[in-house]
């Protein structure tokens, strides 16, 4: 099993003058929080990094020898999917890898999800971390409530995503060929390339949060209390 942090974006809705991986939490940065996360994992492999090219030296001293390698980012999240699975192209048994992506600025990954992902690779092709959303949600168009999708059917996606290394290669090869489709995560990819693939859910957990806004640090800040 291979684990993949995505760190390859420059944070520009964070609003900060370095990337936002590179901010610290509680004395980390979160890109440590989350290697050293899979790091410690049973069970995974090799802990890989994407980051921006400008800043692979700075990852390196932080995380040291518990990444393999760090491979550059991409404009995009999922130029930067493409580049981890460049290299693990000829490294691994496609059929027979799980590979797990995880965003750097989910500092808060747990042990237990973590297993709870690797264990439904060994299931299945394609599995997402999601927790079931506690608000209404609302279908807007043109400013208008267009329809209200009965709540028990909607989640809220969080990461780590995980597939067989051979699933995420060859839909992400089909992405790559249209240039209409800019997609966000890649159970997307999956869903709408290899459509006869089910993509299962893991339960996540409100600590996995994610850090988009500086308002979320203290939030971090305070679950780690916690």
């Amino acid at each position: 099993m291979v684990a993949v942090v995505l760190g390859g974006g420059v944070g520009t809705r964070f609003g900060a003058a370095r990337p936002k991986q590179l901010l610290t939490l509680a004395g980390r940065t979160l890109v440590e929080h989350c290697v050293s996360a899979f790091a410690e994992a049973p069970g995974i492999d090799e802990t890989l990094l994407v980051m921006p090219a400008d800043y692979h030296a700075e990852a390196r001293k932080l995380v040291g020898d518990q990444v393999s390698v760090i491979i550059e980012g991409g404009v995009t999240r999922s130029d930067s999917v493409r580049n981890a699975l460049a290299y693990l192209a000829g490294r691994y048994r496609e059929a027979e890898t799980g590979v797990l992506f995880h965003d750097a600025a989910r500092p808060l990954v747990t042990q237990q999800i973590i297993a709870d992902c690797a264990a439904a690779l060994e299931k299945h092709d394609a599995i997402g971390t999601a927790v079931p959303t506690s608000d209404t949600i609302l279908v807007v168009a043109d400013g208008v409530i267009a329809s209200v999708p009965p709540r028990e059917t909607l989640y809220r996606a969080q990461t780590p995503q995980g597939f067989r290394l051979e699933t995420i290669a060859r839909a992400h090869a089909l992405a790559a060929a249209d240039p209409a489709f800019t997609p966000t995560d890649d159970c997307g990819v999956v869903l709408r390339y290899l459509p006869d693939v089910p993509v299962h859910i893991v339960r996540g957990s409100e600590r996995n949060i994610k850090v988009t806004y500086p308002s979320d640090l203290p939030i971090a800040e305070a679950l780690l209390r916690t």
